[in-house]
């Protein structure tokens, strides 16, 4: 199948569908969310922009289970206008990748170490992802993660 009809058929038969693009900060998450939500015409939600949005910039446990909850709230209510939303912000712990309650997860795994290392220490590498991106190269990997989507809906579907 030639890429266009991929992303045909991820367009057609993806619905109701939450994407969480999670890792450390710089690790290049918003640059992978970008080119994977034009390519699959999905909703972008970054969380910079949510912080920025709702002027909360508190970044404690109980600032980013907040921020989570509102990620997911807004995701929800996209999906009544979008088939996809793609989401890209930390999600350092489990339970906030937990409450999020994503579909997908692909987790950037590109770096030791972000820049704050208050988000270093508390962040807790993933046991469950669907896809791991080991390097920053998002013209390499939309198309890969195109591939896997493909692959795992044709599972579902069955």
């Amino acid at each position: 199948m030639d890429y266009k009809k991929k992303i045909d058929y991820l367009r057609n038969n993806l619905k109701d569908f939450k994407i969480l693009i999670m890792g450390l900060p710089g690790s290049g998450k918003t640059t992978l969310a970008q080119k994977l939500s034009l390519s699959i015409n999905a909703k972008h939600l970054n969380a910079d922009e949510i912080r920025k949005k709702y002027n909360d910039w508190d970044f404690s446990v109980a600032g980013r289970n907040r921020q989570s909850k509102r990620m997911k709230d807004l995701s929800i209510k996209l999906l009544k206008d979008y088939k996809i939303v793609l989401a890209d912000f930390i999600c350092p712990l489990p339970k906030t990748r937990k409450d999020f309650n994503a579909d997908y997860i692909i987790w950037m795994d590109t770096i030791n170490k972000g820049r704050f290392e208050d988000t270093n220490k508390m962040f807790i590498s993933p046991k469950k992802y669907d896809f791991k991106v080991n390097e920053k190269n998002a013209d390499f990997f939309v198309e890969k993660i195109v591939d896997d989507l493909i692959n795992k809906t044709i599972k579902i579907k069955q």
